[in-house]
């Protein structure tokens, strides 16, 4: 599993504040970290950033690049010009930076996509439509389809198309978290050579911070099993990290069991292994969801 890293983030209240007052050092700091940590990809998030995006993108970019510079980036913030600005000056890695996220709305799309196309960067394809988050995954097929024929039409094969079916929060969701477990199986015959990603980190945005890294990582092994290529994910969860670098495959090995509904009893395997049966149920919907479901 392809891993991005989240935690360059406007919303961090180091990393915004650094932003703000220009001071590279805390921006560094991170980038190294992230790699360290085993990140392949640097997600740096603006934002909105509507009022000086266009001048802060860049900057961050070049600010990255001066300590990570085999790193490829992707370049997230509903500021147009401010995704222009940062492509203008990314420096080529051996893979290509993307273009984090092209919505399934025209009016983005129709400008987004021949930017770029014109700096031959990777797109991440964001299933959000003109009416907001799609009800199933016939809507999202659609939005895909949609979505990836304008790519295919400015140039953008689908072999540098990155779909996003969008991750939402199980507990307030659950049905949707099997929506896109259904799109993912879908994805290969709607769209053959495009690879797939998502913010993982939302499938847990809500339950307690203790629930956080097994609902994290069930659901990306869940997700990587039907074709998923990379996640957005916390640098700091390194179990997460072992798990999609392949060093954890009993963690790998028992979700696929749940998923398939022969995974043994819970209460006969270690409390490790055990939860992540528990969790598997919750995600797929076969068990309500509550803050205390791995007591249960």
């Amino acid at each position: 599993m392809i891993l991005f890293g989240e935690s360059l983030n406007v919303i961090s209240k180091k990393i915004g504040t650094a932003f703000k007052e220009r001071d590279p050092k805390p921006i560094q700091e991170e980038a190294l970290e992230q790699k360290k940590l085993g990140m392949d990809y640097i997600d740096i998030n603006l934002g909105p950033a509507k009022k000086d995006g266009h001048e802060l993108m860049p900057w961050v970019c070049q600010v990255v690049q001066e300590v990570v510079p085999d790193l490829p980036i992707l370049l997230d913030t509903s500021n147009i010009a401010a995704i222009e600005e940062g492509l203008k000056v990314l420096k080529p890695v051996s893979k290509p930076h993307i273009v984090n996220s092209i919505m399934a709305r025209a009016e983005r799309y129709e400008v987004m996509l021949p930017m770029a196309a014109k700096y031959e960067a990777d797109i991440v394809a964001l299933l959000w439509g003109p009416d907001g988050l799609p009800r199933d995954e016939n809507e999202r097929a659609a939005l895909c389809v949609e979505l990836l024929y304008a790519a295919n039409e400015a140039g953008i094969p689908n072999e540098k198309i990155w779909v996003d079916g969008i991750v939402t929060p199980v507990n307030i969701q659950q049905a949707q978290c099997v929506s896109l477990l259904n799109f993912q199986m879908m994805l290969e015959d709607i769209a053959p050579g495009a690879m797939s990603t998502c913010g993982l980190s939302n499938i847990s945005n809500g339950p307690p911070v203790q629930l956080r890294p097994i609902l994290n990582t069930t659901y990306m092994v869940m997700l990587e099993r039907y074709g998923m290529k990379a996640v957005i994910s916390d640098p700091l969860d390194t179990n997460l990290t072992a798990v999609a670098k392949g060093k954890r495959p009993e963690i790998v090995d028992i979700v696929h069991q749940a998923m398939d509904g022969t995974a043994p009893d819970p209460s006969t395997l270690d409390k490790e292994l055990g939860d992540y049966v528990k969790t598997v149920k919750v995600i797929m919907g076969e068990t309500l969801f509550s803050d205390s479901y791995l007591d249960i």
